[in-house]
């Protein structure tokens, strides 16, 4: 299978965080930095780059150039926070998530596109919710290889997305300029540069012992990077430690009798999930977020660990039954914690035995004829999708369900 790596990138992150967080920084040259003449710019928005200010800047140099700027002090609680939900959203997409900091990571999708479409599909619907949940600018990379990624989405800023064709990594980097190669610094760009390389397509149309001799060992790994060969994997940081399900409503919901639908659906869509990697979970989390923004979070522990549906379902609604529902939701989930192996059945508990191989019988049914095939009747009579894969082929020609996120909000 054809690999499928993203690059997300937060646009200008710390001063997005602050011109989301101060309405009258919107729109205006905003730095963020420390001391004015000792310290150096963490971040710079797109308004105040025309004049030259860039991260790594030091401060002095900045406020000469852009004496009209707006300087920020960092505040680093709320990057922490945005951060944590921007890569909570990647990891409702995929377990291979690998941070190379606060705002950006590679993301390995090649097995995400069955449930969610194509790699750009994905990268659009991320881009979509991080400026719907977080109200943050991301770009995004798509290539077959780590490096090309990177590049696609230093090339798609400011707010947008750039893919790399199949077969066509070498040709999109061969115009690029020498210097955007990792591992050139300003010294072997001048050596390159020497020998006539002014281009990365330079680099890789030279023989690769040509290289080595006059660059060393580094010599091959440029030329292998110039060449689209990059056969890194997407490390992530840490195994998944919990599948979820969330739904985002158009329009805020009021009453328990209308959110348990979604519940519902939550709920089974978690389960099979759960069968599909074959664990099994002991604590089922609630989650709600009220229309003004405010979220909670409830979490009860089962008897026994489960994939089965039904089982997460009622413990989502007893849940719910403790919530304050004092005022309407706009998005409510349902995420399976503490994953662990599936357990083996006991010996004469025939009840629980007929229950897994039902779900079997329903999975196999529903991967047949689709996951509409057999739906329960509360959920027959909803417009909501019956799983994710649904949704995302629906996503992928472009139509969407009144009433329902993406499946990129579950």
């Amino acid at each position: 299978m054809q690999r499928a790596i993203l690059h997300v990138d937060m646009d200008a992150f710390y001063a997005s965080v602050e011109q989301r967080d101060d309405p009258a920084l919107r729109g205006k040259p905003v730095i963020v930095g420390g001391h004015p003449t000792r310290g150096v710019v963490l971040a710079a928005s797109y308004e105040v780059r025309p004049f030259g200010v860039h991260s790594a800047m030091p401060m002095s140099r900045a406020v000469k150039q852009a004496p009209h700027a707006i300087v920020v002090r960092p505040r680093f609680s709320a990057y922490a926070e945005a951060s944590e939900q921007v890569f909570e959203i990647f990891s409702s997409v995929t377990p291979l998530v690998e941070p190379l900091s606060l705002d950006e990571a590679f993301l390995d999708v090649t097995g995400s596109v069955t449930l969610f479409g194509t790699p750009a599909a994905i990268a659009r619907a991320l881009r979509e919710r991080i400026a719907r949940e977080v109200r943050l600018p991301a770009s995004a990379g798509i290539a077959e290889v780590k490096f090309a990624a990177k590049i696609a989405s230093d090339l798609a800023k400011p707010n947008g997305q750039r893919e790399v064709p199949v077969g066509q990594t070498r040709e999109f980097l061969a115009p690029l300029p020498v210097g955007r190669l990792w591992g050139v610094g300003p010294k072997t760009e001048e050596t390159l540069k020497a020998h006539g390389l002014g281009t990365i397509g330079d680099v890789a149309a030279r023989e690769v012992d040509w290289l080595v001799h006059r660059l060393g060992d580094g010599g091959r790994h440029l030329w292998q990077l110039a060449n689209g060969l990059d056969d890194r994997e997407v490390v992530p940081d840490r195994d998944a430690k919990s599948v979820g399900s969330e739904d985002t409503f158009e329009e805020d919901l009021e009453g328990k009798a209308a959110l348990e639908v979604h519940l519902h659906s939550q709920a089974l869509r978690v389960a099979r999930r759960l069968r599909r990697a074959g664990v099994k979970t002991r604590v089922v989390q609630l989650k709600l977020k009220y229309a003004d923004f405010s979220a909670i979070t409830r979490r009860t522990t089962l008897e026994t660990p489960t994939d089965d549906g039904q089982v997460l379902y009622r413990a989502a609604v007893a849940l719910l039954n403790r919530a304050p529902l004092d005022q309407k939701v706009r998005l409510t989930g349902v995420s399976a914690q503490d994953l662990g192996g599936a357990e083996q059945l006991p010996l004469f508990d025939e009840g629980r035995g007929r229950t897994q191989r039902l779900n079997a019988a329903l999975d196999k049914i529903a991967d047949r004829f689709g996951r509409g095939a057999v739906v329960t009747a509360d959920l027959a009579e909803e417009s909501a999708p019956d799983d994710e894969d649904d949704e995302a082929r629906r996503q992928a020609g472009g139509s969407r369900s009144p009433g329902n996120g993406s499946p990129f909000d579950r």
